[in-house]
């Protein structure tokens, strides 16, 4: 028999590569490094070249960059997901595509495990193993920030540095690195080091260049912008009177988006491991797509049915979140969301000013808007009898009288 064939996700960063050496010497078995291609750009120069000299046996770039845009993005942004009020889950969302590929490369390559750098305080572990195991349950799993004897070699970052520089392994990292960072099509994000205390000011003038897709809204463009987005079943399918798919749409509004300081939040959220953590996102394209998506269903979708999908929202912010993308529930949520989505077609237009989008006009085939019936003026229609209301507030006022009736016995 051959060697032990191992997949591990690959970034090229100094923990997977790190990791990466250690686990072909650790386990004396074949490592094939795996990166998706999600939009990290630049970040991916050399990577192959990188991975076969630390010692990969073979590598994997894959580019899914379509199916990010199509299959997970737009499903959940149909979904109007947003997690603890503003995190678009830019960073939760990738995870399950590449738990996903990882998981066929295992198989086609014959593999019996996979691994992944994630630590063991963080959400990405759980996002990983929860993927793969609704989706290959006989891999196993290697997770080294978990391993007692992987930590005693690796206490810390000097440790890690000092073993790169002793096996000839380059990585761009020093000892002490201002904050860490995650890319893809969808967003940026921002954590650790001096984002850890939380009264640390991210937007200050000092810290600008810490930004990557947008500039800041203090210094965007003196001018607004309007775009035109148009809807069909919930999915953005021309902007600016060009049609163009889902990657195409996320690469556009990401650049108009990002020039007029668009989509940055700050926020300290709730993991799923149980602590709070301090995070900083750049999702500019994204924050466009969101409000304008959510503009065009105000038009066109039934008041009860985004009653019951807005009561959702929650639940289905989590359940990406905490990595369930694969699970039986996230299926039937997104089953009910696709149906709530039928008549979600028309035009959105938005005005970009100083990191503000702003509705500046909806149109659509399908609205459920009549003018005739919504205005103040008389109702040529006669479809709406305004002595009506007399009768629907008593019924409506009924139980609130009784109650006032019995606080006074009380």
């Amino acid at each position: 028999m051959g060697k032990r064939k191992i997949v591990l996700a690959y970034s090229g960063g100094l923990d997977t590569s790190i990791i990466l050496a250690w686990l072909k010497e650790h386990y004396e078995a074949e490592v094939i490094a795996f990166t998706a291609d999600i939009g990290q750009k630049d970040e991916l120069d050399g990577l192959e070249e990188k991975a076969l000299r630390t010692g990969a046996s073979k590598v994997y770039i894959d580019d899914l960059r379509d199916e990010f845009a199509r299959d997970f993005i737009f499903p959940m942004f149909q979904a109007g997901a947003l997690y603890e009020g503003q995190y678009l889950l830019g960073t939760s969302i990738a995870r399950p595509l590449i738990a996903k590929r990882m998981v066929e490369i295992a198989r086609a390559e014959g593999a019996t495990a996979i691994a992944h750098g994630a630590t063991g305080k963080g959400n990405d572990q759980v996002r990983f193993e929860l993927g793969a195991a609704a989706l290959a349950p006989e891999l196993e799993v290697i997770a080294p920030w978990r391993l007692e004897e992987f930590r005693a070699q690796f206490p810390g970052r000097a440790e890690m540095i000092t073993y790169a520089e002793e096996h000839g392994i380059q990585v761009k990292a020093t000892a002490q690195k201002p904050y860490s960072t995650d890319r893809n099509l969808l967003h940026i994000s921002f954590e650790s080091g001096i984002l850890e205390d939380p009264w640390f000011d991210a937007s200050a003038e000092e810290n600008k260049d810490m930004f990557v897709l947008s500039a800041a809204p203090e210094d965007a463009p003196d001018v607004p912008e309007y775009l035109e987005l148009e809807f069909e079943k919930g999915m953005c399918i021309v902007l600016n009177g060009e049609r163009m798919s889902p990657l195409q749409v996320m690469e556009a509004l990401n650049q108009l988006g990002g020039k007029h300081g668009i989509g940055r939040v700050d926020m300290v959220e709730n993991r799923f491991v149980g602590m709070k953590s301090r995070g900083v996102y750049e999702t500019p394209g994204g924050a466009i797509l969101f409000a304008a998506h959510r503009w065009m269903e105000s038009l066109t979708m039934d008041r009860e049915v985004m009653a019951i999908r807005d009561s959702l929202i929650p639940r289905y912010s989590s359940i990406v979140y905490n990595g369930f993308w694969f699970a039986p529930e996230r299926l039937a949520l997104q089953a009910l969301v696709t149906e709530s989505q039928k008549n979600v077609t028309g035009t959105v237009r938005v005005k970009l000013y100083k990191g503000n989008v702003t509705v500046a006009g909806i149109k659509s085939p399908v609205s459920l808007y009549n003018p005739n019936i919504a205005t103040m003026e008389a109702d040529p229609s006669q479809a709406y009898n305004q002595s009506d209301a007399e009768g629907f507030i008593r019924l409506n006022a009924l139980r609130l009288k009784v109650a006032a009736g019995v606080d006074k016995r009380v």
